[in-house]
């Protein structure tokens, strides 16, 4: 049985370009829980707004522009993405290194800065 690519709708892909665009001028960061609840995700909400941010991550780093899923982070104490974010980074040859730890928090720290000061186009 192979398994379905999970999608978002236009719609939620919209809803999320508009919350990061809001945190990104407000300069703050959003956990994934408060994306899931703000966007009203189907389930499986997690595994959606995981692809959908990483689907914008490869969009930007094509484009040459900061990653803005580097606003989403974690509820936990690290305040960092989940580590499936800094594969993804790695994967696109922006991050080399381990997921947790001070090379990940210090590159994470710089993308976000990168991120608040580029003005992203409309369209992604």
């Amino acid at each position: 049985m192979s398994q379905q690519p999970v999608r978002i709708s236009r719609q939620h892909w919209q809803a999320l370009l508009d919350e990061l665009e809001d945190a990104r001028r407000q300069r703050h960061l959003v956990t994934y829980r408060a994306l899931v609840e703000r966007l009203k995700l189907p389930s499986p909400a997690m595994q959606i707004l995981t692809a959908a941010l990483e689907h914008l991550a490869a969009l930007d780093a094509h484009a040459d522009r900061p990653l803005r899923s580097a606003l989403v982070i974690s509820q936990g104490a690290s305040r960092l993405p989940r580590p499936g974010f800094f594969e993804c980074a790695n994967r696109l040859g922006r991050f080399i290194g381990a997921s947790d730890g001070f090379a990940a928090a210090s590159w994470h720290a710089g993308e976000v800065a990168r991120v608040f000061e580029f003005d992203y186009p409309e369209a992604p």
